[in-house]
């Protein structure tokens, strides 16, 4: 008979309770945005708010947000945060791990954008996202606006403060995870740490039965290395790189654009040392069936799709008239795809990394 230790029995506990506590955690209610530490202030003044959680040796870091029309990871960790902030101390999630959470690193964005984004939908409305939906312009949203170094002073305050705080960190971090969404999509869609991606067949097993379970289609494209995006299989590729991205926009005689990019969290978080695994969750805030069944691009199903919704874009905004043009794209086959949904596959993702980095660390 073989004893097991004292560790592997709370690595049991562990992996016991992350099949079990979704439900928990999306019922605690979220915290405020007037809740957490303040890291430093947007450029609109408004406070960039972190909280940490537990004593552990495994750091983990979770932001939302990055993307100013990307409001249900920042959803997901002011639930996940509250979750954690009732826990016992001899909780296991909170003696073998570190939390370090930005429920949203990007509250001029979220502000911006509540005009459409609601506290409490079970989905989002397609007309009033359409009519209202404002993201930043390539090279000018956070996700990719870390400091290359010490001496770049022109990166965004709201990357200087989380950069500042994420350097606290006693231990390098063994997992982080940056939570995105995006307009329109097949289905939901796994970016993945290059470096890791000869390791991650365990993970990729874990989030597709978790989208096979709630009937998604994962999304799937080709890209073939562009931006730093290689395909590893259907809903899954690996993440962009900044570099990659600076790349492909000389590549296209736009010196402009490709100067406005820096690293990306995750590209920051591998930096100060380790072999963090980062991950990145793209969930499709409205579905657009199709897309993927061939291969591209060119994809002709997906450019039938971003045509027509650039005209319903076009009529609402000439109109105001958001309303209509929800029915019409209900008519034509557009789905929103619940909230709830989308948080579980994103939860599936970090509690993925999670049992991913206890196997091998």
């Amino acid at each position: 008979m073989t004893c097991r230790t004292d560790a592997e029995r709370q690595e049991e506990i562990i992996d016991w309770s992350l099949l079990n506590r979704f439900q928990e955690l999306i019922e605690t209610p979220r915290v405020s945005r007037d809740d957490g530490d303040v890291l430093g202030y947007s450029r609109e003044g408004r406070p960039v708010r972190g909280f940490r959680f537990g004593n552990g040796p495994r750091a983990v870091s979770l932001i939302g947000g990055c993307h100013a029309d990307e409001p249900v990871g920042p959803r997901l960790l002011r639930h996940l945060v509250s979750y954690l902030s009732l826990l016992q101390p001899d909780d296991p999630w909170l003696t073998v791990y570190q939390w370090w959470i930005v429920p949203h690193v990007n509250p001029d964005g979220e502000y911006i954008n509540a005009i459409w984004a609601d506290d409490d939908a079970m989905a989002y409305d397609f007309g009033r996202y359409l009519l209202g939906a404002v993201r930043e312009l390539p090279g000018d949203d956070i996700e990719f606006g870390f400091p290359w170094d010490d001496s770049d002073i022109g990166a965004r305050p709201e990357n200087n403060a989380l950069l500042k705080w994420w350097r606290t960190c006693e231990w390098p971090f063994a997992l982080h995870v940056s939570l995105h969404g995006t307009g329109f999509a097949a289905g939901p869609w796994f970016l993945l740490e290059g470096a890791w991606r000869d390791r991650c067949e365990d993970l990729k097993r874990r989030c597709l039965e978790r989208i096979q379970a709630l009937g998604y289609v994962p999304h799937d494209v080709e890209r073939k290395g562009e931006k730093g995006f290689v395909r590893l299989g259907r809903g899954f590729c690996t993440r962009p790189d900044s570099r990659r991205m600076i790349e492909h926009f000389k590549g296209l005689g736009d010196p402009d654009t490709a100067g406005r990019f820096r690293p990306s969290s995750m590209e920051t978080v591998r930096s100060f040392g380790g072999d963090p695994l980062t991950l990145v969750s793209e969930m499709p805030l409205f579905i657009t069936p199709g897309v993927g069944e061939t291969l591209g691009p060119p994809d002709p199903i997906a450019v039938r799709w971003k045509e027509q919704i650039m005209r319903w874009k076009r009529e609402v905004v000439a109109s105001g008239k958001s309303k209509a043009i929800t029915e019409a794209g209900s008519a034509e086959g557009i789905v929103a795809m619940p909230i709830r949904d989308q948080m579980e596959l994103q939860w599936a993702l970090i509690r993925a990394g999670q049992k991913l980095t206890r196997a091998i660390s």
